[in-house]
């Protein structure tokens, strides 16, 4: 069987983090969609174990949560009850990154349940050194799953933001974001500073995703088809993002400044994972 060489496949995975679809790949790096689909999976997995390994005894001081909506296969309302349970339907990427080294300390895919909510939390709680700083947005199911993953031990706060209908006529608003009016801040547990109670950070991760993960693009056919490529487009995303980009702000990887690693990675070395 012939073989990619390392150079071929890090050309692959450089056109897949920066927003291409598996097709659009194919066609710059001249293989097979076979091929791309393969190395994802292999490259994938490979990312969250070593990710999972790795993203421990976290130093993190202050943290901020949230959820991004995707689908798989197709939307929620066009699949049948008995396709949930292969994935297909609304899946819902929760994520957690660390307000001062941009590392993303966890991330879990599945619903927006109360079930994922303490699954995802139960993770991120395991990763930490330290008592922590968290503000997440006002659904109510972070408030269970956080009491039952640090159990109290943690100054978390909402923040609950109060939106308006976009200006402009129907067709304007149905792809404006609504404006934002207003926010409400209220403390859970601890005694969190209330000069960092904001989610500014994660929202702004949302928005990298969908630049960077085809399958978080709207309006494209370029959703995933199979959860199980979802989960591994998402592991290599944030594989590159934690240890292979330079942040614009800190000059450095976020894993270099979590002090996790020291060198910023190739996609030589993230294609090599997989070896």
């Amino acid at each position: 069987m012939n073989r990619l060489t390392l150079k071929d496949r890090a050309k692959i995975l450089h056109c897949l983090v920066e927003g291409n679809s598996l097709r659009s790949t194919s066609r710059l790096c001249d293989v097979s969609i076979n091929t791309v689909t393969k190395l994802l999976v292999d490259v994938g997995y490979a990312c969250a174990m070593y990710q999972a390994q790795v993203l421990t005894n976290l130093p993190c001081k202050r943290l901020q949560c949230d959820e991004i909506w995707a689908f798989c296969y197709s939307k929620q309302k066009s699949t049948p009850e008995a396709d949930f349970a292969k994935g297909r339907g609304d899946v819902w990427t929760w994520t957690a990154i660390c307000a001062d080294t941009k590392l993303i300390a966890g991330w879990f895919v599945g619903d927006r349940t109360s079930e994922s909510a303490y699954e995802f939390m139960t993770d991120l709680a395991s990763r930490l050194k330290n008592r922590v700083q968290l503000t997440t947005d006002g659904f109510k199911s972070y408030l269970h799953a956080v009491d039952d993953a640090f159990s109290g031990h943690i100054d978390y706060a909402m923040l609950q933001k109060l939106y308006g209908a976009p200006a402009g006529g129907i067709q304007e608003r149905r792809y404006s974001p609504q404006e934002v009016r207003g926010t409400i801040i209220g403390t859970v547990s601890g005694n969190p500073d209330p000069e960092h109670i904001s989610t500014s950070y994660v929202e702004r991760q949302n928005l990298t995703m969908r630049m960077t993960n085809r399958r978080f693009t709207r309006l494209t056919n370029g959703f995933s088809k199979k959860i199980e490529n979802h989960e591994h487009a998402i592991a290599l995303h944030f594989m590159f993002y934690n240890f292979g980009r330079i942040h614009k702000t800190l000059r450095v990887t976020p894993a270099m400044e979590a002090g996790i690693n020291d060198h910023v990675w190739t996609l030589e070395e993230i294609a090599a994972l997989a070896d």
